[in-house]
Formats: C-alpha cells, sequence, structure tokens
C-alpha cells in the first residue's frame, strides 16, 4: 500500500530500513540528565513497532544548555552508557539511532532550582515568549561551545549510535546566530550574511572533526519561523544551500516556527487548527535546492499523507512524531496493510506536549501505556477469566472493555444512547475540534478487534446487573452539565453548553458564555455562537479563556476567538441572572460586573458525576455478589485522559 513509505533510505552512511522519523523530541524521562529506565522502555517500544530511524531527545552539549530541569545532557562521559543502553535496545529492531546535539541560547524555559539562570545569547536581544533577556556571548565562551558540540557528538558516537543532528530550528541557538534581528554581534559572528553563518558551520566542522567522514551529521531547522523579528525563508535558505555546498552534512531536518514568540512556537507541536502536511511547501522548496537527503515534519500523522508527500518528491522522509506517541506500532500495521487498526493522532496535544510543559512525561490521552511502557507495556493473560460487564460507552468504558477482553475476560459494554462516545460525541462538533471525535473511532475498533459484546440503546440499573449476574462491574456512566445555585429573577432563558452544541437555536442578540472551567467546552460554544453570528460574551471564572488548554491549542483557540470578535471577560464568577442582564462577580475584588441588554445565559459551568448506579451497587445492601469499581467522570468529572488512564489501569488488575 506504500511503496515509497516503506523503501529503504541511504543517509550518510546508514540504510534506513522505511521512511519513518520518530524525531528528537523531550520525553521528561530523564533522571539527573541522564537516560532512564523509563527512556530506554520507550525507544524500544517505538522501534518494536517498525520505526525506521529514532533521533533522541535534545541533549545539551555544554553546561550552560540547560533549558530545563530535565533536559537530557551530553556534555561529559556520563552520559555514554545511558546512550549504549538506548542503541542495544533499538538496533535488533533494524531501526536506526541518532541524537540531538542542543544549545537553547536565549530559549530557557525554567531553572534547576526555582531560580532565573543567566540565559545566553549572539547579543543581549530579549525573546517575547518567555521573557528572557540574555547575556550576550563573550568570544572565548562561543568557541567553548562550538568545542561542545563535537565533543557531544563523539560521546553519542561511542555509545553506539549511528548519528547526530545538530538542532538549529525553532529559534534556537545556532538559529539567533543566523537571524540578523538578534544576532546584533559586530565581531567575525555577526554583521554579513557570511559571519552570521559562522557559528553554524564551525559547529558542524566541530561535529565532523570529532566523528570523522564515516558517522551521519544532520542538521534540523525551521525553513521559515513564521514571524516578523524571525528567521526568514530566505536565510533559513541561504543556510541550507551553504550546508549542501560545504558537503559537511548527510541530511536536512526542516520544520517550521520559533519557540522564541506565542504564535511562532505552535509550529513546534501544531494543534488540529493546522491541516496535515500544512509545512510541505517550505519543506519541498528546501528539497529542491539541496542535494542530501531532506525529512519533512508539519502535522504528518497518517501513512495515507506521508505517501502522499514522499510520492510526490517533496521529501526523502517523513517525521511523524505524534502519530508515534499515540500509536508506536504504526508503522508495523501500515506496511502489512492493517491501515484500519491504525491508532491516528488527533493532535490534542493534551498529554504529549501537554505533559512536558507542566513537567511531566509524557503520553497519549488515547494510548496511555506510552509513557508507562514499564507499568503496561505488555498485556498479559489473565490467570482467570471472569464475566465484565462496563456500564457507559465513553471513552472510559470503552478502553476498560477493550483491555479486559484482550486479557482473556468475557466483556459485555452497556450503553443508553444509540452510540457509544460519550461527551467526545459533543466536542468533535464544535468548531475546530472535527478530529477529537477519532479517539472514539480508535477505542470503538480496539474494543471491537478485543472481541467486546457492544450493546446500545440500554440502560442498566441493578436489576440488569443481578441477571446478568457478573463477576465484575465497570462503572463507567460519566457526567452531566452542572447547573450551579444563582439568583433568578424573571423568566430568562438559560441552556446550558450541551444544548447549544445539540443544535438549540437562540434568538438574535447578546449571549453570555458563564465559563467555570476555562477549557475547550465554554471558548468553543462562544466560538460556536458567534458564527451564528450572535454578539458573545465570554465571562471566564480564570486568568483567561482557554486558560486550563495546553499552549499551542490555547493559542489556536485564543486566536479564534480574537477573530470572531468575541468579548471575554477574565476573573468574573456567575452570580446571578434576570430578563435582561447577567450579573457577574469579580473573584479577587468581589465587586459586581453586569453584562446588560442579554437574550440569553448560557452555562459552561462544568459538570457533576453521574453516580447513581455506581452508589447503589456498592452499598452493602445492594445484594450484588460482583466487584463493583467506578472510572471516568462517574467518580469526578475531568477529561478524556483520566478517562482513558483509568479504563487501562482498572481492566489490568481484573
Amino acid at each position: 500500500m506504500f511503496p515509497h513509505l516503506f523503501s529503504p533510505l541511504v543517509v550518510g552512511n546508514v540504510t534506513l530500513k522505511n521512511r519513518i522519523v520518530s524525531p528528537g523530541h523531550d520525553t521528561v524521562m530523564t533522571v539527573d540528565g541522564k537516560v532512564s529506565d523509563q527512556l530506554v522502555a520507550y525507544q524500544a517500544a517505538r522501534a518494536a513497532g517498525g520505526v525506521g530511524l529514532i533521533v533522541m531527545q535534545a541533549a545539551g552539549v555544554h553546561e550552560s544548555a540547560r533549558y530545563t530541569y530535565h533536559v537530557l545532557m551530553a556534555a561529559d562521559d556520563s552520559c555514554i552508557p545511558g546512550y549504549a543502553r538506548v542503541a542495544q535496545v533499538v538496533k535488533p529492531y533494524g531501526c536506526a539511532l541518532f541524537g540531538q546535539l542542543f544549545h537553547p541560547g536565549r530559549e530557557v524555559m525554567e531553572s534547576q532550582d526555582g531560580s532565573s539562570p543567566v540565559a545566553l545569547a549572539p547579543s543581549a536581544v530579549p525573546n517575547e515568549r518567555f521573557r528572557v533577556m540574555p547575556r550576550a556571548l563573550p568570544l572565548d565562551l562561543v568557541e567553548e561551545i562550538i568545542g561542545s558540540y563535537g565533543a557531544a557528538a563523539r560521546r553519542l558516537m561511542e555509545a553506539g549510535l549511528d548519528g547526530v543532528e545538530v538542532v538549529a530550528s525553532h529559534g534556537y541557538l545556532p538559529s539567533q546566530f543566523l537571524n540578523p534581528r538578534v544576532n546584533q554581534r559586530s565581531d567575525e559572528f555577526g554583521g554579513s550574511p557570511e559571519n552570521r553563518l559562522r557559528f553554524l558551520r564551525e559547529v558542524v566542522a566541530a561535529v565532523r572533526r570529532e566523528v570523522g567522514d564515516d558517522f551521519v551529521v544532520g542538521v534540523r531547522i525551521s525553513a521559515d519561523e513564521l514571524e516578523d523579528d524571525g528567521l526568514s525563508a530566505g536565510d533559513s535558505m541561504a543556510a541550507c544551500l551553504a550546508l549542501d555546498g560545504d558537503r559537511a552534512i548527510d541530511y536536512l531536518s526542516v520544520t517550521l516556527g520559533t519557540s522564541a514568540t506565542l504564535a511562532g512556537s505552535d509550529h513546534i507541536v501544531p494543534p488540529m487548527s493546522e491541516a496535515a502536511g500544512y509545512s510541505v511547501p517550505y519543506v519541498a522548496g528546501v528539497k529542491e535546492q539541496v542535494s542530501v537527503p531532506v525529512f519533512a515534519a508539519g502535522r504528518i500523522n497518517q501513512p495515507q499523507d506521508a505517501e502522499r508527500i514522499l510520492a510526490a518528491g517533496h521529501a526523502d522522509a517523513v517525521i511523524m512524531n505524534r502519530a508515534l506517541i499515540c500509536d508506536p506500532a504504526m508503522p508495523l500495521l501500515a506496511e502489512q496493510g492493517r491501515v484500519d487498526e491504525i491508532r491516528a493522532c488527533i493532535a490534542c496535544n493534551q498529554a504529549c506536549i501537554g505533559h512536558f510543559h507542566l513537567g511531566y512525561p509524557i503520553s497519549c490521552i488515547q494510548h496511555p501505556e506510552t509513557g508507562r511502557e514499564l507499568q503496561y507495556g505488555r498485556r498479559p493473560r489473565a490467570r482467570l477469566p471472569r464475566k465484565v460487564m462496563v456500564v457507559g460507552g465513553g471513552p472510559a468504558g470503552l478502553k476498560a472493555a477493550a483491555v479486559a477482553a484482550e486479557r482473556g475476560h468475557t466483556v459485555t459494554l452497556y450503553e443508553g444512547a444509540g452510540r457509544v462516545g460519550g461527551q467526545v460525541l459533543l466536542a468533535e462538533r464544535l468548531p475546530g475540534r472535527a478530529e477529537f471525535g477519532g479517539a472514539i473511532t480508535n477505542l470503538l475498533g480496539e474494543a471491537e478487534r478485543a472481541g467486546v459484546d457492544i450493546i446500545t440503546k440500554t440502560p442498566v440499573d441493578s436489576e440488569l446487573v443481578r441477571r446478568e449476574m457478573p463477576d465484575v462491574v465497570v462503572v463507567a456512566t460519566g457526567a452531566r452539565p452542572r447547573r450551579p445555585p444563582i439568583e433568578v429573577l424573571g423568566s430568562p432563558q438559560v441552556l446550558d453548553a450541551w444544548e447549544v452544541i445539540e443544535g438549540t437555536e437562540l434568538p438574535p442578540g447578546k449571549v453570555v458564555v458563564a465559563d467555570w472551567k476555562a477549557d475547550w467546552v465554554g471558548a468553543g460554544v462562544a466560538r460556536a455562537l458567534a458564527e451564528r453570528r450572535h454578539r458573545v460574551v465570554l465571562a471566564v471564572d480564570g486568568y483567561y479563556a482557554c486558560e486550563r488548554l495546553q499552549q499551542y491549542v490555547r493559542n489556536a483557540h485564543l486566536a479564534a476567538l480574537a477573530r470572531a470578535h468575541v468579548e471575554v471577560l477574565p476573573l468574573v464568577r456567575l452570580f446571578g441572572v434576570d430578563d435582561d442582564c447577567v450579573y457577574l462577580q469579580h473573584v479577587l475584588t468581589k465587586e459586581p460586573v453586569v453584562v446588560e441588554g442579554i437574550s440569553r445565559l448560557v452555562l459552561a459551568e462544568g459538570h457533576e458525576p453521574v453516580d447513581g448506579l455506581l452508589m447503589e451497587l456498592t452499598r452493602p445492601e445492594s445484594g450484588i455478589a460482583a466487584e463493583v469499581v467506578g472510572i471516568g467522570d462517574c467518580m469526578s468529572p475531568r477529561s478524556v485522559e483520566e478517562a482513558v488512564l483509568e479504563g487501562l489501569v482498572v481492566a489490568s488488575r481484573i
């Protein structure tokens, strides 16, 4: 099905068995800057899944490169044993292994101990995103850092890796030297285009001196940082042409964006608001002008898309990072033609880059086994098969049913509605969230392939449980919209968010959306109403709308709200409503905030658990002999991530 995707590719002296690349990405799985057991297991799972090349996460080449407290370091020889362990576990699968060489320059996210470190850059030019004012690098330190790239490359070669990749993308240190708006030096590393290119050229030369000609050396670069003050497409192309002309590199890994700004950073891990493969025109422009292989990054999450890019000659290999986080077995499934079994990434960013930004090991809301390979990487058969009844066909119930059935239990899932899906069926109907429905498509496929008997349009009560006589009942009955106690005068029209999403029409006029949770619900409903030509006020009980969403997803929603001219009132809680006004209270000052001339109030005030069945079955007098356990929103309303994870955890224990 995918002849180009599964053809070999020669990169330097290494032949990749296919053209699927797991790129460098911080996993938050290091211990004291070194490779951990968790990281070894994580990369082993990708290799076992059939990927052609793994590029390990960015490794600091110098002590000044510690941009997070959990950065992987390659600044001294103590890194070698850890890298060697990864090489030992991935090589038996025919998977090539490269490592990234990294210095953030001014792009420092956090410190090691809570105090702000001194960040370094070509010049004292601050960034927007992290609000860092760096120190201009003295010349002797520039030379020292250049040498540290070479020394780090030697260590990775000694550990048994096949190659290294110099990170010059996303506004990090080499890019800062290339960018005339950041590099304002007047010495040999600044001023003219040739001088600004000198740092990256000398880094590559230092690496090549240390590793020789038979070791792969590549460079990762943003074709365009897509910001007025960022590295331009012209400057980036000039750098690519110069490196290619030097004959010192074996490939280019091409991406978009910059870490330095809010909007530019969205392209580091683009959310679902960006089209699949949206970066390809930029990548193709580079490939047309260089002689070395070019890798393409930019929301390539399906083998069909990857094949089209390769077949068109736009790139030589495809970077499929989140696709492999979501389904490490994607390459094997695609090669075997089992495309319907692939768990497709939906670019929600919640547990992958979202976990990274919170300082937790990365995972996936659809596949919580990712990052937890040591605990859940194997699915052992149950020693004693049991009859399992799952009540509720949302994400929690589907995952629990699938895992229990895979382990050999006899599983029946009951859903009261006409189809499974729970709140995901609402989420996918909001603007910019259509792909989110893929989570249910994937979970349902897992359950069906595992042999789960799915019965819809069947509400479950205690009598049905008694008749079925299961050994285990997993209650996953979800949640309903919460209606908070507020003062109501007259006969105002008040709806909840679910009613709006399901299509309830509202009369013309101003609508207030009261948003307690500051997640996708309130913002999504506000956008939907604005698209229906309502004037919308989004009243947020938080510092800003979408506060609880991952940054890049939040940015996309906030931009859409601004374009739709939605008025956002932050730091207000709902107090009351009458026929014409919504009454709010500032959460810090306690002062009243009144919105006049409203036609409707829409509540996005969170959810409350639907736990009646769980409470009934767990009462001592219920007479239910089965083991009963609750998971997901019926325990406490949260998100799809917690629901799926709890389904995995509970079913793994049955």
